[in-house]
Formats: structure tokens, sequence, C-alpha cells
């Protein structure tokens, strides 16, 4: 069972580097009319949640 938890944390932490990449391109970006469609804030957050509940739930033992 902690391992499934550990699978989930390094999952979401990949979301999350994913995340974090996507926003620094979009804040990034040159042309300002080329508007993105990905809510990169809401992932990151997201992410970071998952992240952390499932870090826990693994270091738990649960």
């Amino acid at each position: 069972m902690t391992n499934d938890y550990l699978r989930y944390a390094g999952i979401a932490l990949g979301v999350l580097v994913v995340a974090i990449l996507g926003e620094r391109r979009r804040m990034r970006r040159k042309n300002l009319e080329r508007v993105g469609f990905m809510p990169w804030p809401l992932i990151t957050v997201l992410a970071s949640l998952l992240f952390a509940v499932f870090a826990g739930l693994a270091m738990r033992g649960g």
C-alpha cells in the first residue's frame, strides 16, 4: 500500500514539474497574442496538494 502512495506522489511530482515549466514558458512568451488554454496555476496548486497528501500517507505508512 505504501508503494502505491509513493507511486502516486511521484506522478503528482512529475505533473507539478511539468506545470511549473509550462507556467514559466507561458510567462516568458515573446508574442503576447499567443494565449494558451492550460490553467497552469490551477494544475500547479492541485499537483502540489496531491503530492503533499500522498507523500504524507506514504510516510505515515497508511
